[in-house]
C-alpha cells in the first residue's frame, strides 16, 4: 500500500478518463470584451460578486503547507495569449508541467505580487517593469500544500525572454479566448490510494506540440473564467 508521505506515482494524465460534465452545455464563453485590456482592467477595478469553482485540492502528501505565488501573464496581441512555461522534468514537485511563472515566497518579498514578479523574472526573464498588475485571485491549495497566489498581469508584446535552463525546458503562449471556452475544458479522475482524485485539463494544440494543460495550472485557469464569466 502505498504511504501518505508519497508524492502520487508516475502516470500519464491524457490516459486517464475524462468525466462527464459538470454543465458544459450550459456555460458560455465570458464576453469578448472581457478579454481586452480595457476589460480586465474594468473588470478589476469593479470585480463581479463570483465564487471560485476550486480553492483546495485533496493532499498527496503530509509536508509543511508553503506560500508560494504565480504569475498569469496575458499578452496583449490583437488576439491576446497567456504565457505559460514547460517545467523541466528534474524538479521536486510538478515536475515536467505546463506551469504559470512563479515559486515559494521568499522572506524578502514584500507580498505575493513581489514573489511572483520576482520568480517570473528569474524564471524566464521577464523584468517587472513589463507587467502591469492588474490583480489577485483567491488563493489556490495544490495537493502538494503549496497556498498559491495566482497574481493576473498584462504583458506588452515585443519582451525578450531568457528563460532559466534549471527550470524552465519551454516557453510559449496559448489564446486566452481558447483557455476561456468551457467548451475546452475537460474534467478528469481517478482512484488513489482508496480517494478519488479529479481535475481540470485544456489540452491545446499549437503548430509543433500539444500542450496538455492540466491539475493544478488548469484549476486556477478555470477559477479565472469564473471570474471573467460572472
Amino acid at each position: 500500500m502505498s504511504s501518505p508521505n508519497r508524492y502520487p506515482p508516475a502516470f500519464d494524465p491524457r490516459q486517464i478518463p475524462v468525466l462527464p460534465g459538470p454543465g458544459h452545455e450550459e456555460l458560455r464563453p465570458p464576453d469578448a470584451w472581457r478579454l481586452t485590456a480595457a476589460g480586465l482592467r474594468d473588470l478589476f477595478s469593479n470585480p463581479p460578486v463570483w465564487v471560485p469553482e476550486l480553492l483546495k485540492e485533496k493532499r498527496f502528501a503530509d509536508r509543511a503547507p508553503a506560500h508560494a505565488a504565480v504569475l498569469l501573464p496575458l499578452v496583449m496581441h490583437e488576439r491576446p495569449t497567456v504565457l505559460l512555461t514547460q517545467r523541466t522534468a528534474h524538479l521536486s514537485t510538478h515536475s515536467g508541467q505546463i506551469a504559470f511563472p512563479g515559486g515559494k515566497l521568499d522572506d524578502s518579498d514584500a507580498d505575493a505580487v513581489a514573489a511572483a514578479l520576482r520568480e517570473t523574472h528569474e524564471e524566464i526573464g521577464l523584468a517587472a517593469p513589463r507587467v502591469e498588475v492588474l490583480g489577485t485571485l483567491p488563493e489556490y491549495v495544490t495537493g502538494t500544500s503549496f497556498i498559491v497566489t495566482p497574481v493576473v498581469g498584462l504583458v506588452q508584446p515585443g519582451f525578450v525572454l531568457q528563460p532559466n535552463p534549471h527550470e524552465v525546458d519551454d516557453v510559449f503562449e496559448v489564446p486566452l479566448d481558447f483557455l476561456m471556452n468551457p467548451a475546452n475544458h475537460r474534467r478528469h479522475g481517478f482512484e488513489w490510494d482508496g480517494v478519488q482524485r479529479e481535475w481540470y485539463s485544456m489540452p491545446y494544440q499549437d503548430a509543433l506540440h500539444q500542450r496538455f494543460i492540466w491539475g493544478t495550472t488548469a484549476g486556477m485557469l478555470r477559477n479565472f473564467y469564473r471570474f471573467l464569466s460572472a
